[in-house]
């Protein structure tokens, strides 16, 4: 049978036992159809990067699946009229990975603290702050000088 990969993103305001009944619900789905979930994983309440039906956040749930196009357009069609399920991507994939995805992977490397782009949720290593670095920034630029303020004011 063809092998997918499916990532579902729930409503931001439905609690977590809503979430795992859905994640039950495609999983009967799909094993109507003649087929199994191979890998089931809740990444959690994640920020969206735009909004979408007003919502910020939403729940992620990902799949591994093998089963055959008939139940994978079975599952499709019944979460396009879910009033939980905001966007849904399910694609063909040729082999199935084994063990956490790299989402999952991330957030255990990380220690459960919130990464992202741009350094969001983590401390910044500035080097160090309390007088010891010799003057300097710890971009190694030198701070300004009380002369070079004074001449850019027009001060003199």
């Amino acid at each position: 049978m063809p092998l997918y990969e499916s990532v579902v993103i729930a409503r931001q305001d439905i609690a977590t036992t809503q979430v795992d009944t859905l994640a039950d619900e495609l999983t009967n789905i799909i094993g109507e159809g003649g087929g199994k979930v191979a890998k089931r994983e809740s990444w959690g309440l994640r920020s969206l990067t735009y909004r979408i039906k007003k919502n910020r956040k939403g729940h992620y749930i990902f799949f591994n699946i093998d089963a055959p196009a008939a139940a994978i357009s079975e599952y499709e069609r019944r979460m396009r009229f879910n009033e939980d399920v905001l966007r849904y991507m399910t694609v063909r994939v040729d082999e199935l990975e084994e063990g956490p995805s790299a989402i999952l992977q991330n957030k255990e490397r990380s220690g459960g603290e919130r990464g992202g782009f741009g350094g969001r949720g983590r401390g910044r290593d500035d080097g160090d702050r309390d007088g010891r670095d010799g003057g300097r920034f710890s971009s190694g630029r030198r701070p300004r000088s009380d002369e070079s303020e004074s001449s850019t004011t027009g001060d003199e």
